[in-house]
């Protein structure tokens, strides 16, 4: 099949799917004379694998390792389970980091009188030389 009927199968675009070939994710099989890659089942399976992967926020080296250990039938399961544990713990990290973002702009926008004045704690902070994004700042107490 060709890239428009292998993104069509696989719900990844042919611009990702050029991407994924790119990083080295993907490797078509052949080409036609005409120099067109040409794609079989294995491809638009490995491309669910990496749309998928990608859902669940994996970077593309994890992608890459995980491919790997999928075409790897002797592979342990710990290290499977070890690459997951860890991006877990980056996706915990972020979710984090996002939870206190959302914080400090609630903060701020509570404290923010939101009328004709043009005092603002959230420009304030913005335009602060030594931003604190994890902490209100003080002005807008």
């Amino acid at each position: 099949m060709n890239i428009g009927e292998a993104a069509r199968e696989s719900g990844v675009t042919a611009k990702m799917i050029r991407y994924y070939e790119s990083v080295g994710l993907l490797v078509p099989k052949g080409r036609t004379e005409s120099g067109y890659r040409v794609y079989g089942m294995e491809e638009v399976h490995a491309l669910r694998f990496v749309r998928q992967a990608r859902r669940l926020g994996f970077s593309v080296d994890d992608i890459r390792r995980l491919l790997a250990l999928w075409h790897d039938r002797s592979r342990a399961s710990a290290e499977v389970k070890s690459i997951a544990l860890a991006h877990v713990t980056e996706l915990n990290q972020r979710i984090a980091e996002l939870t206190q973002m959302r914080d400090t702009l609630a903060h701020l926008a509570a404290h923010c009188h939101g009328d004709d004045r043009p005092d603002c704690p959230i420009l304030e902070q913005l335009a602060d030389p030594q931003p604190s994004v994890h902490e209100p700042c003080a002005s807008a107490h």
